[in-house]
């Protein structure tokens, strides 16, 4: 099996492939539509064209030239609403090789270079490994409701962690 090489900042091709891989793993697993790949599309295209590494980060997991899996610490309101944990995923290639660990803790460690007091991020009921990961690494349930920020109805969670 190829090693596969995390690599931090922009990466040709970030955007198209990230966002494939939130609608398909999204859309097979939660039957979310093209709302939720644009709104992934656009909202990581803004993120890059403001991206600021005083401030953010974005890791892009690399195997045989393709991306695997990324995350982000967008760092625009950490002064008032902490850094927020964006675009995490790993394929279904890398799921269970402890790469998901890994960018975690790069955006925790990075959270802490940075003195940020705070890191949060969205998700929703019912993503039970993910759910696994970001309590083992320490985040909290703070909040949750219904509601349709992705374009269907879902029980949404608000994960903080204090640092």
């Amino acid at each position: 099996m190829k090693k596969c090489e995390i690599r931090e900042g922009y990466v040709p091709g970030s955007i198209g492939r990230i966002a494939e891989m939130h609608a398909s793993y999204y859309h097979e697993h939660w039957g979310f539509g093209r709302f939720f790949e644009a709104k992934v599309a656009v909202d990581l295209a803004t993120f890059l064209e403001r991206y600021d590494t005083s401030r953010d980060r974005l890791w892009v997991v690399v195997r045989c030239g393709r991306i695997e899996g990324s995350l982000a610490m967008d760092g625009i309101d950490a002064a008032e609403k902490g850094a927020h944990l964006r675009w995490f995923i790993v394929s279904d290639r890398l799921r269970g090789e402890g790469v998901g660990n890994q960018l975690v803790d790069l955006g925790i460690d990075f959270c802490k270079k940075q003195g940020y007091g705070r890191a949060y991020l969205w998700t929703f009921k019912g993503l039970d490994a993910a759910r696994h990961l970001y309590e083992k690494s320490g985040f909290r349930l703070a909040e949750e409701y219904s509601g349709t920020r992705w374009g269907k109805e879902v029980h949404e969670q608000r994960f903080e962690l204090r640092l």
